[in-house]
Parts: C-alpha cells; sequence; structure tokens
C-alpha cells in the first residue's frame, strides 16, 4: 500500500467489505456522477467504479496521481485541494451528483461545509472521525449537539450509517471513524443568502451556552433587555432556556427575527 502522509492527515482504508458498504450507501449507478474527495490508493475509487457510475476523484497529493491514472484510465483524476476547487466544475456532473470520500480529519467541518454549499450534490456520504459523526447527527440536549450539528441539520437530513473502528486504516488513527450520510432538504430551513449570518448566529450563541437565551442574546447582538425580549417572545422562545435545547427550526426561526429587526453579524 502507498505510504501515509502524516502532514495531509491520511489514513487509508483496505478492507473490501467496509470500502463496499460506503459505496452501496452512496446509491451510487449507471447514469450517476461521483465525485471522490481524496482517493489515496484507490480502495474507495475501486468500489465507486464497481457501481457503473461515473467516477470523478480530487487528489491532493501528486506522488498518487499517476498510480490512480494507471489503475482507474476510466476515472477522471483531478490534481489539487478540494478546499479550493468548484466541485460542480471539476466534476460536470451529469444526473445525479454525490459526493464521497475518506476524507483527513484535520479538514471535516470545511469539507462538509463545502459540500453543502449550494447548489448541492444530490447526496454526501463521507467517512469522518466518530466524535465529528456523533456531532453533525446529535440531537437537542444532547452533550455532542452543538453549532455544527444545528449548521448540518438546517440543510440536510442526516444518517450515521456505521463505525468503522481504527484498526481498519493504515496508519490507525488514535480514534474510531463512522460514515454519515447527508441529503440536502429539498426545502432547507434557512435560505441560501441567509447561510453565512445564520451561521454566525449559532456558533455565537453556542458560544455563550451556559448563559439563559436573553442574556446570550444580549451579548451576542450587544441590545438592550426590551429589544432582545421581542425577538424571543416573537420567535416564541422562552428567555430562560440555553442553545443546547433548541432544535434547529427553532434557531431558524430565530435567526428570521433578528434579521427583520435588523441585525446583522460583525
Amino acid at each position: 500500500m502507498a505510504q501515509a502522509k502524516r502532514r495531509l492527515g491520511q489514513h487509508f482504508l483496505s478492507d473490501p467489505r467496509i470500502l463496499a458498504r460506503i459505496a452501496d450507501a452512496s446509491g451510487a449507478g449507471p447514469g450517476d456522477t461521483v465525485l471522490e474527495i481524496g482517493p489515496g490508493p484507490g480502495g474507495l475509487t475501486a468500489a465507486l467504479v464497481a457501481t457503473g457510475a461515473r467516477i470523478v476523484a480530487i487528489e491532493k497529493d501528486t506522488d498518487m496521481i499517476p498510480a490512480l491514472r494507471a489503475r482507474f484510465p476510466g476515472v477522471v483524476i483531478a490534481a489539487g485541494d478540494a478546499l479550493e476547487l468548484d466541485w460542480r466544475v471539476v466534476a460536470a456532473p451529469v444526473g445525479r451528483f454525490i459526493v464521497t470520500g475518506n476524507i483527513p480529519y484535520n479538514i471535516t467541518s470545511p469539507l462538509i461545509d463545502q459540500a453543502l454549499t449550494p447548489p448541492v450534490a444530490d447526496r454526501v456520504v463521507f467517512l469522518v472521525q466518530k466524535e465529528v459523526a456523533d456531532r453533525v447527527a446529535a440531537a437537542p440536549g444532547i452533550r455532542n449537539y452543538g453549532a455544527l450539528s444545528v449548521g448540518v441539520q438546517a440543510v440536510a437530513r442526516v444518517e450515521r450509517l456505521f463505525r468503522v473502528t481504527a484498526g481498519a486504516f493504515s496508519p490507525p488513527p488514535k480514534v474510531d471513524s463512522a460514515v454519515i450520510r447527508l441529503t440536502p432538504l429539498e426545502h432547507p430551513l434557512v435560505p441560501d443568502g441567509d447561510r453565512a449570518s445564520f451561521r454566525a448566529m449559532v456558533v455565537g450563541l453556542f458560544g455563550l451556552r451556559r448563559k439563559q437565551m436573553l442574556r446570550a442574546l444580549r451579548e451576542l447582538t450587544r441590545w438592550d433587555a426590551d429589544a432582545a425580549a421581542a425577538v424571543l417572545a416573537g420567535a416564541e422562545i422562552s428567555a430562560g432556556v440555553r442553545s443546547e435545547t433548541l432544535p434547529p427550526a427553532i434557531f431558524a426561526r430565530l435567526h428570521r427575527g433578528l434579521v427583520d429587526a435588523g441585525w446583522a453579524p460583525d
């Protein structure tokens, strides 16, 4: 197997049964276009090719590219950083557009954010650090529930599919992983143009998660108590609740009230 590079956060998965499960979770088939992020030595690529879909891959490690192109002549291998490329331009999707990959732990959140930035794919299947999977799928009131949970669930249906132990990778990471599937909502809770300010609001409030909502909202907006209380009342949110108890739909309602009242992030 190719040598993993620590600086790129590489941990290669070679178990064909797990790779087949990930490819199956993507639901890819003939007529679909699949964009794989970080194919590495091509374990998942081979499983995706077997689905009959058209496969495009983005690989940052230039040492991997010659072997990938030789092994998969029918796969388009694009050299570059997935965080810096326009995925739809690279993939030029025909049919359903599916994004997948065993993604580096150190850039998981930015990749999830990019995957859910319009125009979105039809489906996203990522192998991520188990802790991240737990956070993405967490429900209100659960310890792992936070800004990442709200941000993703406001725009996508989240499924935590299965766990992959650290020993399945080479070299093994220090923690286990899990496969998540994200299906963008037909009607997102937040309009495309409001996502940046929604994210700023959610991150800001979770930074004040131990404070009751009226106090947290006043600190976020720098408004007086009456103005903050009026927005909470309009959104039907109790002044005494905390951010960690509110579901994404309530955050969306609060954001709409703040925007209507003239708030914008700094």
